[in-house]
């Protein structure tokens, strides 16, 4: 633990110090007079190149902007450059705890592991909320059907969703507004909001409007069978869902029993299972055994998911 903790000052402090001179460089190279900074604008300065430096690797702005999007999707207030540090943190925080026995090994698991924990969370928070954002989308296209039908146009029925209607549809109408106040398109803020949003429901929504803009016709007609459509697809989806639940518990089940198996002839008999922790063959087969479940719980998955 003191070795990884040593590391993690020692690179910490490394990057600081880079951001620092090159700060100082980058003012030596200018040849224009500038009014002289002080100490704390220094610092901030290096601070945010610190956090620059933190994710610029291979294609930078590729990568920052596809994790902003990916932040913005889950609806997470925070900059890629703090979820970057974040998932540095931790990976040093478990590799530090796995560490206290003074195993390296464990301490390499727990820092691999801690690196993806926030990886895996912020998918949990993304699929949370797309899924949220589908459910809620049907009754925003009812409440602007009505809109249209008594009258308002199109932005109108827009700003009364954004009124009535809870988080995430709310923000994302707000964000399409705000858009639309600042001077971008109709067509222009419908599309950032279909690449800003990966919903399938609402790529439809969205090409069906921009349809409708350019040939015309009865929106609200158009919005009737939009809404039509996405119901028999959640109807449909949750007909597989039921048709395909047992198959998804057998391929929990099948990867969860070798290793309640396992437990039992442990308390049983704990030498007789022994060998296969202390032994090279041993583990090489644990090693096998591991990766064959995995992959098999991995095919049992795709094959019991069915998109619609």
């Amino acid at each position: 633990m003191e070795f990884i903790l040593l590391a993690a000052t020692f690179i910490t402090v490394f990057l600081f110090l880079f951001a620092i001179v090159q700060c100082r460089k980058s003012e030596v190279e200018r040849p224009e007079k500038k009014p002289k900074r002080s100490i704390s604008d220094l610092l901030k300065n290096a601070n945010d190149r610190l956090k620059m430096l933190l994710v610029r690797k291979g294609k930078p702005s590729e990568k920052r902007n596809t994790l902003q999007e990916r932040l913005s999707v889950a609806g997470l207030p925070i900059k890629p450059e703090e979820f970057v540090a974040f998932r540095w943190l931790i990976a040093l925080i478990t590799g530090g705890l796995l560490n206290l026995n003074g195993n390296i090994l464990l301490g390499i698991l727990g820092f691999v592991v801690g690196y993806f924990i926030p990886e895996v969370w912020l998918k949990r928070k993304m699929n949370k909320r797309i899924k949220a954002f589908n459910e809620g989308l049907p009754g925003m296209i009812t409440s602007m059907m009505g809109s249209l039908r008594a009258g308002f146009s199109f932005v109108q029925s827009l700003q009364m969703v954004a009124e009535e209607s809870y988080s995430p549809i709310k923000e994302e109408v707000e964000i399409v507004i705000k858009s639309m106040q600042y001077g971008t398109t109709m067509e222009d803020a419908l599309i950032e909001w279909q690449k800003r949003m990966p919903s399938d429901d609402l790529g439809l929504l969205v090409d069906a409007i921009l349809i409708q803009r350019q040939v015309g016709g009865n929106l609200a007609y158009l919005l009737d069978k939009i809404v039509e459509t996405i119901r028999e697809r959640t109807k449909i989806e949750n007909q597989i869902k039921t048709l395909t639940a047992q198959g998804r518990l057998s391929g929990i089940i099948i990867s969860l029993l070798p290793i309640g198996l396992g437990f039992v002839i442990y308390l049983m008999n704990p030498g007789y299972i022994s060998t296969l922790f202390t032994e090279t063959f041993g583990q090489i087969m644990l090693g096998g055994a591991l990766v064959g479940g995995v992959i098999g719980f991995f095919l049992i998955r795709k094959i019991t998911t069915i998109e619609v």
